[in-house]
């Protein structure tokens, strides 16, 4: 059983009242076979986390448990996990074999296991035809598969990924992320993989950890994340472009912001401060809509176009088809959007209402 368990996790570098705490208490529980990606923003003490996990990193408080058993205190080579980094970390004087054979050879397995573990884990990656190459005649993407493949003949109960994207190009990004996706279908081990990417967050999780500043934002599938987020800042890192977020307050039907009052289609689920979310997605162009938008800036992406504009004061995002005949630059155009998809968070506190 590869579960993991993470119990009022903590993470403090130096001592006392000059402590620097960067994990605060972190919750989280992992079952057997669950692909899980935590995302945030760099700092957010993701790669930490994991870190901490693999055995790396010293944990300050709580518990981390893997299948069953407390690993506080156990060494990484003695916790059944394997890692896969950002940097390939491959020996260049090693032919491909060799690479995904070294940990195996260091723990004395016998060769007839050893090829047929290799040959296993090149099957699935399709490494086959490299097996002879050395690292320097690879793509970048092949040396990831190299090191995908040696974390593979481990056979162990969790695998680690380290931002193990970050090095390739966008197209090579999304051909390593349908690879691993296929090796998660064949394996189904379980996997934590740590990335600050939404694009991969999104495409790779069963369930995903929104991380912000060493605590949990939300936990949730991509569609739960993406469609209820639980606070503003999920709200703006998760979703490309990010959700509208409109500061102003709310009068029953009537919400005002900036330099303007907007006529709401449903009643705000309190009155007082409150913030408004909309995908842009979910903002239309409508010429009966109530509210006027000042056009800025337009952007053309292929399928579809992006409006910038002035709702009040703020900015505000649209996404429409391609196909549609954009407004100009400096026109005011007026838009709506359904009750279904407004989302209300609390001014203070940034949490959803």
């Amino acid at each position: 059983m590869g579960s993991i368990s993470l119990r009022k996790v903590e993470k403090a570098y130096g001592h006392g009242a000059k402590a620097n705490k960067v994990i605060h208490g972190v919750d989280a529980e992992i079952p057997d076979g669950e692909f899980i990606v935590i995302v945030g923003p760099s700092g957010c003490g993701k790669s930490t986390l994991l870190r901490m996990v693999a055995g790396l990193e010293d944990i300050t408080g709580g518990e981390i448990h893997i299948g069953g058993r407390i690993v506080n205190q156990l060494e990484p080579a003695e916790r059944d996990i394997a890692m896969v980094f950002q940097n390939y970390a491959l020996y260049p004087h090693m032919s491909v074999y060799d690479n995904m054979a070294y940990g195996l050879k260091i723990a004395k397995k016998p060769k007839a296991e050893i090829e047929a573990r290799v040959q296993k884990a090149a099957r699935i990656l399709e490494l086959g035809s490299l097996l002879a190459r050395k690292p320097r005649e690879l793509s970048g993407g092949q040396r990831q598969r190299v090191a995908m493949g040696r974390a593979i003949v481990r056979q162990p109960q969790v695998f680690l990924f380290d931002e193990p994207l970050s090095n390739l190009d966008a197209k090579l990004r999304a051909q390593t992320r349908l690879e691993i996706q296929k090796l998660h279908r064949e394996l189904g081990v379980t996997s934590l993989f740590v990335t600050h990417d939404q694009v991969e967050a999104m495409t790779l999780a069963e369930r995903m950890i929104v991380m912000n500043g060493g605590r949990i934002e939300q936990i949730g599938t991509p569609e739960q994340v993406y469609g209820t987020p639980a606070s503003t800042f999920v709200a703006g890192f998760i979703g490309s472009p990010p959700m509208n977020l409109l500061a102003g307050t709310a009068t029953g039907a009537s919400f005002a912001v900036a330099g303007a009052t907007l006529a709401l289609p449903a009643a705000a689920p309190r009155d007082g401060a409150l913030t408004l979310g909309l995908r842009p997605e979910h903002v239309a162009l409508d010429p009966a809509g109530p509210w006027p938008l000042q056009v800025e800036m337009l952007e053309m992406l292929g399928a579809e176009r992006l409006v910038y504009g002035l709702l009040g004061g703020t900015l505000c995002t649209l996404r429409i088809e391609g196909t549609l005949v954009p407004p100009k630059v400096g026109e005011t155009v007026r838009i709506n959007a359904e009750p279904r998809h407004l989302h209300w968070f609390d001014a203070a506190s940034g949490q959803r209402v």
